[in-house]
């Protein structure tokens, strides 16, 4: 997918961050305020609702392993991956993972099973998307921290340019996750290129000056600390 020169992909997040698909059945239209009440209630659901929804999948191997994944059913994948360990490696029409998916939902014990299991650490959405990217925009910071520690690469782009310190630094904002703690674990990272451009020329650091109250936080990659004036 190529992209106009002058096309804001962070804009782009900012304004319709809420339609961003979690994987290919995600259709999802409601407000901001819609999501996060939907998100608060998925973990509500009943063992026999997951059964059920296991059932119907029963003949859809690929995509079970995609819904499982993404629902943390660690011992469906198991399965699964003992029957076929090939399906480690499939994905939805956006080329999404199940490694995709466990990352951008924050499932630890998921994201490391894969890992032990062959995924590829690297794998790329059609946007170009690597888990890190998936990790960090939705800042799963224990997440990142694992995909790092299995050789994820930390300054990967998107076919739009966007870093995963971009991501994590265009959501710095929020305050019911680690942003701040994605930003820093990112920004302590030996080989970080921070000063990487999107398409539309910013840097991370440009994108956390308007997005939120973490950009101090970039004093840590900055060639001279700030300094006062002596009065």
């Amino acid at each position: 997918m190529e992209f106009p020169e002058d096309f804001n992909q962070l804009e782009l997040l900012n304004t319709h961050g809420h339609l961003i698909p979690r994987g290919a059945s995600s259709l999802w239209t409601g407000s901001k305020d819609e999501e996060e009440e939907m998100e608060e209630e998925e973990g509500d659901h009943s063992e026999e609702w997951y059964l059920e929804k296991e059932e119907t999948l029963r003949d859809k191997p690929q995509e079970l392993i995609l819904w499982a994944a993404e629902n943390n059913r660690l011992s469906t994948v198991h399965k699964l991956l003992t029957t076929d360990a090939l399906l480690v490696h499939c994905c939805d029409e956006d080329c999404y993972t199940p490694l995709h998916r466990a990352a951008y939902s924050g499932h630890a014990d998921m994201v490391s099973a894969l890992l032990a299991a062959g995924s590829k650490v690297n794998s790329r959405t059609i946007d170009g998307w690597t888990p890190l990217h998936s990790a960090c925009r939705w800042s799963r910071v224990t997440v990142a921290s694992s995909l790092l520690q299995h050789g994820a690469e930390l300054n990967a782009q998107t076919n739009g340019g966007l870093t995963p310190l971009h991501l994590a630094a265009s959501h710095a904002s929020s305050i019911k996750t680690d942003s701040a703690h994605t930003l820093e674990l990112l920004l302590s990272q030996r080989h970080l290129k921070p000063g990487l451009r999107s398409s539309s020329g910013e840097t991370a650091s440009e994108v956390a000056r308007r997005s939120g109250p973490h950009h101090f936080l970039f004093e840590m990659v900055e060639d001279c600390a700030s300094v006062v004036p002596i009065s």
